[in-house]
């Protein structure tokens, strides 16, 4: 109610709370040990509360969205209140050692989205126990993979495709993951017949249920109030799961959502009158109460003292909660002030009372309001070169900075382990060199990155004893074994979640996704997890994995899939890296390996065929991210582009050198980060023109590269001509052998395009192509 309170009064901008869930919560911290892994929704204050994972000053700093990270540990106010999470990473973004505490990973506000994460995090513990030497690569991370990861999701959210997918993988896997329904009967408004078929989870999925023998899950039913059941069966079940890696169900039934789903809405509007009393009278708080006094555990005197005493303690809590929020944002506030009054006094004439006053006495104590306040001192002092003035400057561009950094920071990794830090290292060929196909080079480098670092492994569709549908870990698992080079199911969202789990305990997964195409069914999990993870935890936890996929050019309308745009923009967060060729995959392969932020590769569908030269060095060399390669020098127009499209635009450039046209081609290689030192703008400089080639649809990524390019590079001061691109078509590539060609910008498009720009600014120089 207290938390409640602080919302519907305007202090806390949104609640959502555990009420009814208590009891149930209760017991499963008891069966919860140092190493265990929550991996729940936002229900769940008491079992936080109950393990020390949480407490109530760190409840009431998260539901004021307090910054400082030693008062709100979890998300440094950036998630909403009951989002928990612990921090496995120190100050400066280094591991911690996770297997010697209880940990909880970072919540999601999106249903069910942190399901196949938790598939992840019990898979790390088998990879842990069967692969007993792997706990030396990484120590501090499991005792010998008896970990259980405990998930636990409301009944709604089962109705979830990704709750589906877990269940079904995890029941393939047999791993240690323990799952808590907690059942209230509804999902906001919509009741369990209209949610669940058979109107019970546990009877659903009863062809789950292990027997006689086979593989499966324990399934359990418990009602939510009964606390001597709950804890016999939660300590039953944990020791099971642990014991012999069984995944486990139980279904709290009986439970209760007494004040609605949230703060933004009543219960009363869609529940019965019989529901709404069943709310009451089935509190699992009164019902553990009426136990503990039948089973004379306590007197009701005793109860009540412990209950007033805990309404104390809350309150305690709330107001040294709510004083530590607000104090150093009103310090702020009257540094500004008074920053402000007094460059009033130094220029009179300069009209600033209406800020002071609203500083004075604000409607709200916030930084929106200090930001706010200055910025327009600001612009009103902007003729004023005094000192006052000059002080209230320098006070707006630190305060913004600072702002910047607790709102925004820790997107990507800034940890010594970075991508972006690992030393780059040069191909090197010698008169030995092979040449090779394309996919032997990524075999071969896969091979020796496998043998030097014992937590790398890969799962995927056809990966394992096919050795990937392009033969690139053709004969791998047989060397390395079945827990390295693992076949999966045809379920992209819990592949990707497999990998961020294990990644959050130490392991090096490489998820593979059999076509870019299909990254689209785990879309959702990599933006609003993976992509999100360390942003969401202000640097307090990283799952550094890496998705591997192939796309751009083969045939069909989902096998020639380039949604870059999509990728660009859904997965900040997460580096974005397209070669144009196997021996460039292979450089950025040993780059991201040894980096510790997630990253998408892209390989070159049709290149696995192409030959290439093998360096010497392979598994050694490294390329960095966020450097482009001129990979044709010219002066007339600078072409860039990024993937297959590179060797397209190097043969268009044989045409336009006997049309009398000298192209300078650029391959981006990685379009996030994007041309860190502004390598195009300095080709611009020398050109002055631009042609942007794209493999997506119009406005795409060429609409990205361009605003690198023109906005953040000032390219735009170089050019002579307007900058142009040429991408994909809006639809898709028909599957005949003509349908790429006409579908993709091609060899005489990228001429034709290219010889235009020239034409537009020679025009005597260059006659019209006529082509009409």
């Amino acid at each position: 109610m207290s938390g409640r309170r602080e919302v519907l009064t305007g202090k806390a901008p949104f609640g959502i709370f555990g009420d009814g869930k208590e009891v149930a919560q209760l017991a499963m911290a008891r069966a919860f040990r140092p190493g265990d892994w929550r991996s729940g929704y936002y229900r769940d204050q008491t079992f936080m509360f109950a393990t020390g994972m949480s407490d109530l000053a760190r409840f009431f700093a998260e539901l004021y969205t307090n910054t400082d990270i030693e008062a709100e540990p979890a998300s440094a106010g950036r998630q909403m209140v009951s989002h928990f999470a612990t921090r496995v990473l120190d100050a400066d973004g280094r591991w911690t050692r996770p297997a010697e505490a209880m940990q909880s990973s970072s919540d999601l506000s999106p249903v069910a989205a942190h399901m196949p994460r938790s598939l992840g995090l019990a898979y790390a513990s088998k990879l842990y126990r069967q692969a007993p030497d792997l706990g030396q690569s990484a120590p501090g991370f499991s005792r010998d993979g008896q970990e259980i990861t405990f998930a636990t999701i409301g009944n709604a959210g089962t109705s979830e495709g990704l709750f589906w997918e877990t269940m079904n993988a995890a029941g393939v896997l047999q791993i240690p993951l323990l799952v808590s329904v907690w059942d209230d009967g509804y999902g906001i408004s919509v009741p369990n017949e209209l949610q669940t078929i058979k109107s019970s989870i546990s009877a659903a999925l009863a062809g789950f249920k292990r027997e006689g023998g086979s593989t499966g899950f324990e399934i359990r039913v418990v009602r939510g109030w009964d606390y001597p059941s709950l804890v016999d069966t939660y300590a039953e079940v944990a020791d099971l799961v642990r014991r012999e890696h069984v995944p486990a169900l139980i279904h709290v039934t009986e439970m209760t959502q007494p004040q609605g789903h949230s703060t933004s809405g009543s219960h009363e509007r869609y529940k019965s009158k019989e529901r709404l009393a069943f709310e009451t009278s089935g509190d699992p708080i009164a019902k553990m109460r009426e136990w503990m006094l039948a089973e004379k555990v306590a007197t009701p005197a005793e109860l009540d003292a412990v209950e007033a005493d805990d309404r104390k303690a809350v309150e305690s809590a709330r107001v040294a909660a709510w004083e530590a929020y607000q104090a150093p944002i009103k310090a702020e506030l009257d540094r500004a002030r008074g920053l402000i009054e007094r460059a009033q006094q130094e220029a009179p004439d300069v009209r600033l009372a209406e800020v002071v006053a609203e500083l004075a006495d604000p409607l709200e104590v916030t930084r929106r309001t200090v930001q706010s306040a200055v910025r327009r001192a600001v612009y009103a002092l902007r003729a004023v070169d005094g000192a006052a003035a000059g002080a209230l400057r320098a006070f707006a561009k630190d305060y913004a900075e600072r702002n910047r950094d607790r709102y925004t920071s820790f997107l990507y990794s800034r940890s010594a382990e970075s991508p972006l830090r690992v030393t780059p290292v040069a191909a090197e060929y010698s008169d030995r060199s092979e040449t090779v196909d394309g996919r032997i080079v990524l075999l071969r480098n896969f091979d020796l990155n496998f043998a030097r670092d014992p937590r790398l492994f890969v799962i995927g569709e056809d990966v394992g004893k096919l050795g990937d549908v392009n033969l690139v870990f053709e004969g791998l698992q047989g060397k390395y074994g079945p827990l390295r080079f693992t076949d999966t199911g045809i379920r992209e969202s819990t592949i990707l979640g497999q990998g961020i789990g294990a990644a959050l305990r130490g392991l090096r997964p490489i998820v593979d996704i059999q076509y870019l195409d299909y990254l689209l069914y785990a879309l959702e999990l990599a933006s609003d997890d993976l992509a999100t993870l360390h942003y969401r935890t202000a640097g307090g936890q990283k799952a550094p994995v890496i998705i591997r996929t192939k796309g751009h050019r083969l045939q069909g309308i989902w096998h020639t899939g380039s949604p870059m745009s999509v990728v660009l923009n859904a997965l900040r967060g997460i580096y974005v890296v397209v070669p144009r060729n196997m021996v460039q995959a292979a450089g950025f392969y040993n780059t991201l390996f040894r980096g510790d932020n997630p990253a998408l590769l892209i390989e070159v569908l049709n290149g696995y065929r192409l030959k290439e030269r093998l360096p010497d060095n392979l598994g050694e060399f490294r390329l960095p991210l966020g450097m482009p390669e001129t990979v044709r020098p010219g002066s007339d127009l600078t072409i860039v582009t990024y993937g297959a499209l590179v060797r397209i635009a190097m043969e268009a450039a044989e045409t336009l050198a006997s049309l009398g046209v000298d192209p300078e081609i650029i391959d981006a290689q990685t379009l996030n980060p994007f041309d860190v030192e502004g390598a195009i703008a300095r080709s611009l400089k020398k050109t002055n023109a631009l042609l942007v080639l794209d493999e997506d649809v119009p406005g795409g990524a060429s609409a990205f590269i361009l605003r690198e390019v023109l906005e953040v590079q000032h390219g735009f001061e170089h050019l002579d001509a307007a900058p142009r691109t040429l991408a994909a078509a809006e639809s898709r590539a028909s599957v005949g052998v003509d349908g790429d060609y006409f579908a993709k910008p091609n060899r005489e498009q990228i001429v034709e395009a290219a010889y235009a720009i020239m034409r537009e600014r020679r025009p005597r120089e260059f006659p019209d192509l006529r082509l009409g």
